[in-house]
């Protein structure tokens, strides 16, 4: 009996791709086994940091991802610094969904309404100024670059993605809830805006721009804002109506937990499918579940749902630090551009002056033009929280990273300019977390001194007759009480926003709470959300 040569020859080849693969699997589970550690490492830095006036912990991930990348570029001889490869797909897909969703699912609606239209002054409008500046300035600035006009302007579109989580840790809510509902809020219409104008970009031929295609380019902008929103909201109402409905609490307390989880991951993905904005979309679905599902559910699911998406948003946030913490010592990109440090210092400092002028071009009079709208000076927005304001937008974070590497990897022959931009993002981003985010705190002592022994309203004093918010918190007490009607044009145009609420709340009780259920509005069912023996079990 002969032996086939070609069968043997198959044989070996087999044999050495399954211990190739198995090679590779080893490594990944040895990668992933190692960023757990590290993740766990970072939690308890954090933990030991907490007093520190000079630290927080996205610092502490970011430092520890940069020392990881250091020991590990080190270790392999200069090949490569990174456990894991940085991958818009794993950071839009599954890191991003979580933290936006968390920052709608746990906002203080009343506070984040009550501030609605300064919060989208900023967050719309000043986000299209700080653009346009930064574009403006990119063009002019670095017009010797082999890039056009599509990349300048999506330079305006990454570097407008501010990253607020340094401030957020470091303000108080219930000494300056002004100032955390301003800073929270514009942080994340921000986000949302700058990917949706990003997206824009990525849809027009912008080499040859004229009045047609701007037109188009704003109808698509505003399309894109309009139809994410309204995707979110149905979800948020879908998943209302389903768990109202079937109840259910009554057999398995994880079903109802499981389909808030995945109809909030299925409005980020249905959002992706249609190339909307899926930041927007989860976020008004987180906005809109906290008001109407977190109702419907048992008590002990809202404990468990509170906790699970906090936790999650937690990890996902530490993983994102750390990740662009060791993606920042890509030896590849800084190969590229090693032979000219100067012009990549000198990107990257361009880059910060027009960050900081395009801040301040719309946070300080935008300031002023709201201010004029109010009437108590604990509504207006003073200039110690200008500062604050204008200082907490000055981070760059993972979103930026992740636009960057979407607009500039490329293999042709402009990759030379786009390592350049890319390196030069990796740079503003490391200098404004580490730098701006070191000085956050003491700027924020200085700026904001708390008041020894003196206790500070948590709400301005403005009569709460008129100043019922357009949607409730989780935990707001006063969620059902009847509000004094406003009545008469004067006080229509004289506080538009407290009479919008009025009368939203009026429709909210007589016809969405019947329909989706919610605070007072879940019929009473055995072991159902409203069941008193299972609410005094959690009380």
């Amino acid at each position: 009996m002969g032996i086939d040569p070609g069968r043997v020859l198959l044989n070996a080849t087999e044999l050495t791709e399954e211990v190739s693969m198995s090679s590779s699997n080893h490594s990944s589970v040895v990668s992933l086994n190692l960023f757990v550690a590290l993740l766990c490492a970072c939690i308890v830095m954090g933990h030991l940091l907490e007093e520190s006036r000079w630290k927080n912990e996205s610092i502490t991930a970011l430092a520890i991802g940069l020392c990881t990348g250091t020991i590990i570029l080190v270790t392999t001889g200069g090949k490569s610094s990174r456990l894991l490869v940085f991958s818009e797909d794993l950071f839009f897909i599954y890191l991003l969904p979580p933290i936006i969703f968390n920052a709608g699912f746990q906002v203080k609606k009343k506070r984040f309404f009550r501030n609605f239209m300064t919060i989208m002054l900023f967050g719309t409008v000043g986000t299209l100024i700080s653009f346009g500046i930064i574009s403006y300035g990119a063009i002019h600035i670095f017009r010797r670059m082999k890039i056009d006009v599509g990349d300048f302007l999506a330079i305006g579109a990454i570097f407008s993605a501010t990253d607020s989580v340094c401030t957020l840790q470091v303000l108080n809510q219930e000494e300056t809830p002004l100032l955390h509902s301003l800073v929270f809020g514009e942080g994340m219409v921000n986000d949302a805006m700058s990917v949706v104008l990003f997206n824009a970009i990525q849809r027009f031929d912008l080499t040859n721009i004229n009045s047609i295609i701007a037109l188009e380019f704003i109808g698509n902008f505003l399309c894109l804002f309009i139809l994410s929103t309204t995707l979110g909201i149905l979800a948020g109402l879908l998943s209302a109506f389903i768990i109202k409905k079937l109840y259910f609490g009554r057999h398995s307390t994880d079903r109802e937990v499981a389909l808030m989880i995945l109809m909030a991951y299925l409005s980020y993905m249905v959002a992706e499918l249609f190339h909307l904005s899926a930041i927007l979309t989860v976020f008004f679905c987180g906005i809109v579940m906290s008001h109407y599902t977190w109702h419907n559910v048992t008590e002990s699911s809202r404990v468990t749902t509170k906790h699970t998406f906090a936790t999650l948003s937690f990890v996902a946030e530490t993983f994102i630090f750390m990740y662009v913490g060791m993606d920042a010592l890509d030896i590849e990109k800084w190969r590229i551009v090693k032979n000219s440090p100067g012009k990549s210092i000198g990107v990257s400092s361009i880059l910060l002056v027009l960050i900081l002028i395009g801040r301040a071009a719309f946070v300080f009079p935008l300031s002023f033009f709201s201010n004029l709208t109010k009437h108590g000076k604990s509504e207006r927005i003073g200039l110690n929280y200008q500062v604050t304001i204008w200082w907490a937008g000055l981070m760059r974070g993972a979103v930026s990273m992740a636009l960057a590497y979407n607009q500039f990897t490329r293999s042709n022959e402009k990759f030379r300019d786009d390592a350049f931009m890319i390196t030069s993002t990796i740079t503003v981003v490391l200098f404004s977390t580490l730098v701006f985010g070191f000085l956050t705190k003491p700027l924020v002592k200085i700026l904001l001194p708390s008041p020894p022994n003196v206790l500070v309203a948590s709400e301005p004093s403005i009569p709460k007759s008129v100043m019922e918010p357009l949607l409730l918190g989780i935990d707001d007490p006063e969620a059902d009480q009847d509000p004094y009607r406003p009545s008469g044009l004067r006080m229509i145009l004289s506080m538009p926003s407290n009479t919008v609420h009025y009368y939203w709340r009026k429709f909210d009780d007589a016809v969405m709470r019947p329909v989706f259920g919610g605070r007072g509005f879940v019929p009473f069912v055995p072991i159902s959300p409203t069941d008193p023996d299972d609410v005094h079990q959690w009380h």
